[in-house]
């Protein structure tokens, strides 16, 4: 199997090599120095030929307590769908997260800061964060919440949503954490998927300057959702809520008054603490289920080993909680000893190097940033970046998108200052973090994954499930990990069908990948938003690529759109640079744009130029939403887009695509 090229034509230049400096400080090389091994290839192949080994080690490494010790790293006697790790062990998330933190040298260390869109700061070091995390479990269980009962968090990006969370995991319940952005329809969709006793929201928040009604979003979902038996309303925006007397409980309220609180809960290393859904535009969301002993493990040992996490870091992702970077973000750094930096608002509002100012206020040493959220910002250009100090900053995470070359420059060179690895991160909500990855310790090139990420038997299969390289194949993996969905919630055989139908015991995730000549990895897109233009086969990353390539391009998207004689047609929209204006001569430079680097056949049928493109709050773009408004078809639920004026503008443009 072949896309349009064997490889991607990125940059072949290695844009940066790894200094003194972070060799030195890098804790990988110092766990391959404890064990005796000479370089990053040998570790990695030994953590995927003994992946026993490598996680024992990792837990040792990020000094992971179990209150009881398991007696068996993994047991596959289910099959490698339902593997089952450190078995027999107790242990709870929290108890690595705050609990051991909560006194000693680590206890008056800041683990998180938060920022509001308003300028207001709010900070707690470890010792406060225990403290509010126990009077927040107390309550918990004043409303009856017990072990396994479930929790909806419907919140900003607020330290009570980090609070929250962790009280659930202390008292046993499980959460599922969901987007601020949502509309009613998705909430309720979520809270009656997973029955949620509690729905914890907000007032309201702020987002651009207005108002979010979030509580009245929060009761119409509760009004569809008969397991509800309370709402915990945080007060944020201070606007007024209607109130249900007997069901509504306000947090300011209820947690301060509370008492010390209930102890820790021991659980069993599988036993779940997170359903998490992955976002979709169409059919029934996926209640990924996380256990203690999976996903903050997963986490961690990625943010210590890919990212070079360090106590003394302080880590911002540009995320919210009902992403899995939220959670990542909040149990990886907390498990780590670090802090992590909340922000409730967005990068460029009310100015345009908001983002930066937070960054330099904070002193951010790890900054996350998806590239389509890179793409918006460049609109502005580098003076908002050279305003701010960002000389704190020593790594530079990416996301959630493919690259497009232009932006990843612009990233390393602005952001980054030409100084800092940009670690390319690659994997999923199902996953618990990376598939693919970089660390400080190799060369970074434009748009690329040094490759699998610790402990991860990643590979590319053709059509016939064969590895190969220098091609464009599926993304798989062949062999479990800590941090591996135990299934979909109540709903086992959707979870195989997914994941594991495609050829036997083998993973099969759903991303395009493929690698260069140097054995650098790359993503390509998902493979079921593949284009098919007379019988070849077209990756929609690849194709914006060469249009934001492009200087009057800033974003792009690609779609397949059907054709009588091709099957289907390409069809671009892009979004232009401040100073280009729509017109039919630019939309055909850009088509033959297209053509010079993909050939004739694969000339798109048409390019339009539009406002903005459809996109969700973590900046995804999305493609299927695009194709079905374009088609007039069914677009599904749109309540997660950041920008639904972006769809009325795709509505005008509606045309067939008819033969050459």
């Amino acid at each position: 199997m072949s896309l349009s090229r064997n490889e991607p034509e990125y940059d072949k230049e290695i844009l940066w090599r790894p200094t003194p400096e972070y060799v030195k400080r890098s804790r990988l090389l110092r766990f391959m120095q404890r064990h005796g091994i000479a370089d990053y290839p040998a570790l990695y192949e030994r953590s995927i030929a003994d992946i026993e080994w490598f996680w024992e080690a990792a837990l040792e490494e990020m000094g992971i307590e179990w209150t009881r010790p398991y007696t068996r790293v993994l047991d596959l006697s289910k099959g490698i769908q339902w593997p089952r790790w450190f078995v027999g062990g107790r242990l709870n998330l929290v108890h690595n997260c705050v609990d051991k933190y909560r006194s000693g040298p680590r206890a008056d260390h800041l683990a998180i800061r938060w920022e509001g869109e308003d300028g207001s700061q709010r900070s707690f070091t470890y010792r406060q964060l225990d403290a509010e995390v126990r009077r927040a479990a107390a309550m918990l269980r004043r409303l009856g919440v017990r072990r396994a009962d479930r929790v909806a968090v419907f919140l900003p990006m607020i330290p009570e949503v980090a609070i929250i969370t962790l009280a659930c995991s202390k008292i046993g319940a499980i959460y599922t954490p969901i987007f601020s952005g949502y509309g009613a329809e998705a909430v309720a969709t979520r809270v009656q998927d997973c029955e949620a006793r509690l729905l914890v929201t907000a007032d309201g928040f702020s987002r651009r300057g207005g108002l979010v009604k979030m509580k009245q979003v929060g009761d119409e979902a509760a009004a569809r959702c008969p397991t509800v038996d309370h709402l915990l309303v945080v007060r944020r925006a201070g606007c007024p809520v209607s109130w249900k007397a007997g069901r509504d409980v306000w947090w300011h309220e209820s947690v301060p008054g509370e008492a010390e609180g209930p102890p820790t809960e021991v659980m069993e290393a599988e036993e779940p603490f997170m359903i998490i859904y992955t976002s979709g535009t169409t059919g029934r969301p996926k209640g990924t289920v996380h256990v203690h002993s999976g996903f903050p493990l997963k986490a961690a040992q990625d943010l210590a080993f890919h990212f070079d996490c360090q106590p003394e870091d302080t880590l911002f992702w540009l995320t919210d909680m009902g992403w899995m970077m939220g959670p990542w973000e909040i149990m990886g750094a907390l498990t780590l000893g670090a802090t992590c930096l909340l922000y409730e608002g967005v990068p460029d509002w009310p100015h345009a190097g908001r983002l930066w100012e937070l960054v330099e206020r904070h002193r951010v040493t790890t900054l996350g940033l998806s590239p389509t959220a890179v793409r918006a910002l460049m609109r502005h250009g580098e003076v908002p970046v050279d305003q701010h100090d960002l000389s704190s900053l020593r790594v530079l995470g990416s996301t959630g998108e493919p690259w497009t070359p232009d932006a990843y420059l612009w990233y390393f060179q602005h952001v980054g200052q030409g100084r800092c690895p940009i670690i390319n991160y690659s994997g999923g909500t199902e996953v618990s973090g990376g598939i693919v990855g970089g660390t400080v310790l190799h060369p970074c090139k434009p748009c690329a994954f040094t490759g699998p990420c610790l402990g991860m038997a990643a590979e590319i299969f053709d059509a016939e499930g064969q590895p190969v390289r220098g091609e464009v194949g599926e993304l798989v993996i062949t062999k479990p990990w800590p941090g591996m969905t135990q299934g979909f919630w109540r709903d086992p055989q959707r979870y195989l069908d997914t994941y594991w139908s495609r050829w036997p015991q083998v993973w099969v995730h759903g991303d395009w990948a493929a690698t260069d000549a140097e054995g650098f990895w790359y993503i390509l897109g998902r493979s079921d938003d593949t284009i098919k233009v007379a019988g070849k086969r077209l990756g929609p990353a690849e194709v914006e690529a060469i249009l934001t390539g492009h200087r009057a391009v800033s974003e792009a998207a690609a779609i397949g759109v059907p054709h009588p004689v091709k099957g289907e047609a390409l069809v671009c929209f892009v979004v232009l640079r401040q100073g280009w204006t729509a017109s039919e001569a630019l939309t055909s430079e850009l088509a033959s744009h297209v053509v010079e680097q993909l050939g004739k056949p694969l000339r798109p049928a048409a390019v339009h130029a539009v406002p903005d493109l459809p996109k969700t709050r973590n900046a995804k773009i999305l493609r299927r939403v695009i194709r079905a408004v374009f088609l007039g078809q069914d677009p599904g639920d749109l309540s997660s887009l950041e920008n639904p004026q972006a769809v009325a503008a795709i509505k005008q443009l509606c045309s067939p695509v008819g033969p050459d």
